[in-house]
C-alpha cells in the first residue's frame, strides 16, 4: 500500500452488500456523463482487484451491463445501489470501479473531481 493510500469501507445503503477497498482519494475522482453515470450521479475510483474485498452480500448483487457490455455494473438487489462495479482497463486487467459515494465516513463534496465524457465512447 503506498503512503497516500488508505483503507475504506464501504457497501450499498440497506447495508448487505458491504467491502473493504484500498485506494487514494487525494487523486481525482470521476465524474461521468454517460447514460448511467448521469442518471445515477456515481463519482468514481479505479483499483486494481488485490486491492478490493467484498466483505458481504455476493448473494444480493445484480449484474447490469449496456452498451458495449465490458463493465459489470452491480447493484443490490434490495435497495437498488451501485457501490461499485467489476470491469478490465484498456490493457485488459482486472479492475474495480468505486463509487467513492459509498465509502463510509467520506465528504463526497469534498473529493477533488475529473469530469469524463463518457456520452463520447
Amino acid at each position: 500500500m503506498s503512503e497516500t493510500q488508505k483503507s475504506y469501507e464501504g457497501g450499498c445503503h440497506c447495508g448487505r452488500v458491504r467491502y473493504e477497498v484500498k485506494l487514494d482519494l487525494s487523486q481525482p475522482v470521476i465524474t461521468c456523463n454517460c447514460s448511467i453515470c448521469q442518471k445515477s450521479g456515481g463519482m468514481l475510483t479505479f483499483v486494481p482487484t488485490e486491492l478490493f474485498t467484498l466483505r458481504s452480500g455476493q448473494d444480493a448483487l445484480t449484474d447490469y451491463q449496456f452498451n458495449k457490455k465490458v463493465i459489470h455494473h452491480l447493484f443490490c438487489s434490495s435497495c437498488g445501489v451501485r457501490s461499485f462495479a467489476r470491469g478490465t482497463t484498456p490493457d485488459g486487467k482486472a479492475m474495480i470501479a468505486i463509487n467513492a459515494r459509498c465509502l463510509d465516513g467520506v465528504d463526497a463534496a469534498a473529493l477533488k473531481t475529473m469530469p469524463v465524457d463518457g456520452r463520447s465512447f
